[in-house]
This record gives structure tokens, sequence and C-alpha cells, in this order.
């Protein structure tokens, strides 16, 4: 895989009591990491413990509401613009949703055009349209190989629609994607869902291979492989972090469901603002 546009390697990442509440609760709190750079940072939990909202506010996409964190030489919550530019995000319902009706190569031109537009540097814009095109043509030949997915290996090569993908394709679609834009910060939610086991594995090996390459990989999951530097959201008893906030604080009935969980953290977005 290419360098990162500045030159530097994949981020450290740190956390120390991290969360974040909206109205409903906390979706997640007291949350410490410490992570080298290329490190593979596996958020383990089920559903409902404020695994994605965690996810988001790593990558400077959700403010939180208690605690701090870096992301290399950048601080959460004070620097989370810049933060963005160096992580990107893969797989995330609602963010980074696949279109099933769209094509793989229109999926990849599409991101490689507003890479270009958005994110690369002035200079880079005043560039020939050919060296453009070359360059967009390069950064998506390094993301397919670095997501080991062959687009000759398609049921109709780059013309394949979303949904006709398999699981494990899509997976790795999408996280071609986010490398498109060569981030110091790869995060990819519910890395292991709805995998068989095998494909389970072979989705593990690219992670690893990814983090391995230089760039730090940050995965949500419902049970993390032995090799990953792990970061639970649930806590001891079955009890999920926000449950456990909740009871503390008072704010609850004691009848509250997993599924009011995930509206606290749909709540918590909505009420700290994607940063």
């Amino acid at each position: 895989m290419e360098d990162t546009p500045d030159g530097e390697a994949g981020a450290a990442v740190t956390a120390e009591g991290l969360g974040v509440k909206g109205s409903r609760g906390w979706a997640f709190r007291g949350v410490d990491i410490t992570a080298e750079p290329g490190a593979l940072i596996v958020v383990e939990g089920p559903s409902g413990s404020g695994r994605t909202s965690l996810l988001l506010t790593l990558t400077g996409r959700m403010r939180p509401s208690a605690g701090q964190g870096t992301l290399g030489d950048l601080r959460v919550p004070q620097q989370m613009a810049r933060i963005r530019r160096i992580s990107a995000l893969a797989h995330v319902p609602g963010v980074t949703e696949l279109d099933p009706v769209l094509t793989v190569a229109e999926h990849l031109r599409e991101r490689a055009l507003l890479q270009r537009r958005f994110a690369d540097s002035p200079r880079g814009l005043l560039r020939p349209r050919r060296e453009r095109a070359a360059a967009s043509r390069a950064a998506i030949d390094a993301a397919l190989t670095a997501a080991g997915l062959d687009l000759d290996a398609l049921p109709k090569g780059p013309r394949t629609a979303v949904r006709d993908l398999e699981r494990l394709e899509a997976l790795r679609l999408s996280i071609a994607l986010a490398l498109i834009a060569r981030p110091r910060l790869l995060a990819v939610d519910d890395a292991d869902m709805k995998l068989s086991d095998a494909e389970r594995e072979r989705a593990w090996a690219l992670l690893r291979e990814i983090a391995e390459g230089g760039t730090t990989v940050l995965a949500v999951c419902s049970q993390a492989p032995d090799d990953a530097v792990v970061v639970s959201t649930a806590t001891a008893a079955g009890q999920t972090a926000a449950d456990t906030a909740r009871s503390e604080d008072d704010t609850t009935d004691g009848n509250e469901t997993t599924d009011e969980n995930e509206e606290g953290a749909a709540d918590a977005l909505a009420e700290t603002g994607r940063a």
C-alpha cells in the first residue's frame, strides 16, 4: 500500500476515560486505550454497547462527553477536523453504506473523484487531467490490492452490482474505498457480522495484513481475535457499559433493553453532533 499523504505511517491511538452520553444515557464511557502505530485494535462487545459510537469518536466523527484521547499527535476532542483527515471509515451502517444498485467500478470511480476533489492538495488539482487520471487509477489499484479484491474474479467483473457481491467481497470493497484516501487509521464497523467461520478468518487475516503494512486498524466485532489490542464496551456479568452507566446514574426504570441501548447511541450522536 502507498504511503499516507503526509508520508507518515499509522497513527498511535490513546484514550483515557472516554465516553459519549445522550439524553437517554451513556452510549459508552470509561474507555481506556493504548495502542502503537500499525496496531490491530478491536472493539469487542454486544450489539448496543456503544461499539460504533466509540469508533466514530476515535475517528473524529462524534464528540465525546467525557475523557480525552489522541490519534497520532492530534487530540480528541480538540482537533476532530484534523483527525477526520487522517482516518477513514469502512462498512459503517448509516455512514458509509454501499449503494446496492451501483457497480463496483462506479463506487471506485466516485470515491476517487471525491478524494481528488475534496481531499487532495490544491497543487494536485492544478496538474494536467491525464496526470490526475493516472494518479486516481494508481490509488484505486493500490487500494484494491491492499483489500484483496480481485475485480476479474467477480461475477461481472468491475460491472458487478453491489447487491450481487458475497458478504466478504462487499467488506473488501468497503475497505478498498476507505483505503483510497491512504489513511493513517482505517476504522471498520461490524467486521465479522454474518460471516462464516472461514470467511471470518479471512477477514481478520486481511485486517492483520493492512496493519502489518503500517496502517493502524480499528475494527468493531462481536468476538475479538487473540492477537489484537482488545477494547471492550461490555462489563462483567453480561451488562453493557451503557447499562451500567444508566444504573449508576439512576436514569432508567430497570426495564430498558439492548434495543434501547442502540437508541441511546443514536441519540448520543444526535445530541453531541457529528464532529
